[in-house]
């Protein structure tokens, strides 16, 4: 598989993670949205922000129960809670934001 952006040609995986990690940049994410039909909103974008910064640091992409810990310590318990991160990414919140932060699908994830 493989995204347009910027007239160029990405590499993805069979679903649908980029293959190069450098790969990204803010388009990426909102092709990939428009393509599950979800309109990055601000609070779309302080999740994958926030992955970003997580992934940077610690070398892994976070499953969901990690993930909705520490977004409640960074960003206040009424965002840090599963509700909230599936209202956002319905079809799971560490899969589908990390895809969008262009980061490897979390550890643990099915």
């Amino acid at each position: 598989m493989a995204l347009q952006i910027n007239g160029k040609t990405l590499d993805t995986d069979e679903e649908g993670y980029l293959a190069n990690l450098s790969d990204w940049e803010p388009e990426v994410a909102q092709v990939m949205a428009e393509s599950d039909e979800c309109d990055l909103t601000d609070n779309h974008w302080e999740v994958i922000n926030f992955l970003r910064s997580y992934y940077e640091e610690y070398q892994i992409a976070p499953a969901v129960r990690v993930l909705t810990k520490a977004i409640g310590k960074k960003l206040g318990k009424d965002k840090g809670n599963s509700k909230y991160l599936y209202q956002l990414y319905p079809y799971g919140p560490a899969k589908q934001a990390c895809r969008y932060a262009g980061l490897p699908k979390p550890t643990g994830c099915v």
